[in-house]
């Protein structure tokens, strides 16, 4: 009799806990789980605040995979090593800048949690370009690095301008540092090396 009683309970409950998609949202997640083509975010789950998303990096490009590089001739980027606590500190200045945009200005988490896994995706690619496995460059856009001091005012206020940019635009302008240590002969094991390292540490 307990069976018969707690069955429907734990089904019934089972529906309340359960993530509270739409018909809409889960026939997009079934088709990008299931790898049957691109998933568009225009007004995904009927935000409005996604109209355009796609317009970005494209609806079949989601995290920016799909790029373009045009190298910029130059003689006076060079890379000067620094000491190692003074690199972490301005990246992990970068990471906490990337979680107050994410959260100050995005007040829907669902949206939050797609900008962010967007975000997130395109930087793991950079380890591609830094072995050398992508086809592309270690290196980075001159002209959207220009704009990193106009995210916030002297106000301290976020700005709310475009700057007339897309995510299809970045490599256009890209600028690779001198003076590394790169080998053709023995680099690629040595990074494979420090690589796996990094990974099996997390």
């Amino acid at each position: 009799m307990f069976v018969k009683f707690a069955l429907p309970l734990f089904a019934l409950a089972a529906g309340v806990f359960a993530s509270p998609l739409s018909v809409e949202q889960r026939a997009v997640v079934s088709r990008n789980h299931n790898h049957n083509g691109p998933t568009s975010f225009n007004t995904w789950g009927g935000f409005h605040s996604l109209d355009n998303f796609d317009n970005f990096y494209g609806v079949d490009n989601f995290a920016g995979f799909h790029r373009k590089e045009v190298l910029e001739s130059t003689q006076d980027v060079v890379c000067h090593s620094q000491a190692i606590e003074i690199i972490q500190q301005r990246l992990l200045v970068l990471q906490e800048m990337a979680k107050r945009i994410t959260t100050e200005t995005i007040c829907e988490v669902e949206i939050q949690t797609i900008v962010f896994e967007q975000y997130y995706a395109s930087l793991g690619k950079f380890h591609g370009d830094l072995r050398r496995h992508s086809g592309f460059h270690a290196g980075y856009d001159r002209d959207i690095v220009s704009h990193f001091g106009r995210i916030y005012g002297s106000d301290g206020l976020f700005s709310t301008d475009s700057w007339g940019f897309s995510g299809s635009d970045a490599g256009l302008h890209t600028i690779i540092p001198s003076g590394g240590n790169w080998r053709d002969e023995t680099s690629p094991r040595s990074v494979d090396a420090a690589f796996y390292a990094a990974r099996n540490s997390y």
